[in-house]
């Protein structure tokens, strides 16, 4: 995409992934099938081929969203280690390095932010399922 069709492009991905729910999703990802389709048809079909994929985080509980819409978490972790070791110009030897790098995570790590809904962490890894962010009991064919 040319760099003047990349404002309006990146609102329409932010829609994408700003959604209330799943629904609106799928309605964001054709309107922006709509509107690029013609113009710049390899964008839209990176889109469209991984759909599931991208609005998969909505099958996991509300809570979580805001914790996975993001690549904070590694962008944040490593910038703290790429600064240091840049200043240092290097850590000399390869424990040396691995030493440097362990203590600067593990001092990181208190500033981390923590996870919304830690008890929901055990529901998702143990299967359960989740639809516009709330936990399904039972399915909605035996709930009648």
């Amino acid at each position: 995409m040319p760099k003047s069709a990349q404002p309006a492009a990146e609102r329409a991905l932010q829609d994408i992934c700003n959604a209330e729910d799943k629904d609106q999703a799928r309605k964001a990802v054709a309107t922006f099938a709509r509107q690029y389709g013609a113009k710049y048809p390899k964008a839209v079909k990176k889109i469209t081929d991984d759909e599931a994929e991208l609005l998969a985080f909505f099958d996991s509980p509300a809570e979580h969203w805001i914790h996975l819409r993001t690549t904070n978490p590694i962008e944040s972790t490593f910038s703290t280690v790429r600064l240091r070791t840049k200043v240092t110009k290097g850590a000399g030897s390869r424990a040396a390095g691995l030493a440097v790098v362990f203590k600067l995570v593990e001092s990181a790590q208190a500033r981390w932010r923590a996870v919304n809904a830690p008890h929901l962490v055990a529901l998702v890894r143990a299967g359960a399922r989740f639809e516009r962010g709330h936990l399904v009991e039972r399915p909605t064919a035996f709930a009648a």
